[in-house]
């Protein structure tokens, strides 16, 4: 073979690898892009669909308990996997350096926490499943402990991924999260007072 032709196909199987890592970078990041709505609709769905939910007066979380419990648990591991693997993408997408190396590990590291959200089950609570005493159990499992503690530290580790990468969306993310957080705060003291007067 010819020192021309090899020059020749040499860069068209450069730009066909790397065509391939975009692609499988761009399929990854998909895998972020699909996981939180997934995991939106699955819950709302379920919410409204199963007999004795209700959103205002229990937690995502204790869809997980009762007899079709599978699926709830189901979506928490789907969605921490997808977003495991959108942290990857990330990681590919943003290359070298000190924000391509934290905010992928905080990712990755939510990702982790959120299926292991989904392998942990949450107690029975608050009249649900249906029969279920109308409040907070006095003990936990040692499950449903751990169930807090995976969703807990998942979600600080995403705030932190949220501050490493700050862009395009980390301050919005912050804002409507500080602010959904407040909200809860004023609507909680209105409660309180109406309650007290």
């Amino acid at each position: 073979m010819s020192r021309a032709y090899t020059a020749t196909i040499r860069p068209t199987s450069v730009s066909s690898a790397s065509h391939a890592e975009d692609r499988a970078t761009r399929s990854l990041l998909l895998c972020g892009i699909v996981g939180g709505p997934l995991f939106v609709v699955v819950g709302l769905v379920q919410a409204i669909t199963i007999p004795g939910f209700d959103l205002t007066h229990h937690y995502l979380s204790q869809l997980s308990s009762g007899d079709l419990g599978w699926i709830q648990m189901a979506n928490f591991v789907v969605g921490g996997l997808l977003t495991i693997a959108a942290a990857i993408g990330v990681r590919r997408a943003l290359g070298g350096g000190t924000l391509g190396r934290v905010a992928p590990t905080l990712l990755a590291i939510f990702g982790v926490g959120f299926a292991a959200a989904g392998v942990f089950v949450a107690d029975p609570a608050l009249g649900f499943p249906p029969g279920t005493p109308d409040a907070i159990p006095t003990s936990q499992s040692w499950h449903s402990m751990m169930h807090g503690v995976a969703a807990i530290v998942s979600f600080v580790f995403l705030v932190g991924a949220c501050f490493a990468v700050g862009y395009p969306w980390g301050g919005v993310f912050l804002f409507v999260a500080a602010g959904v957080g407040l909200a809860w705060i004023t609507a909680l003291c209105v409660r309180l007072a109406r309650w007290l007067s």
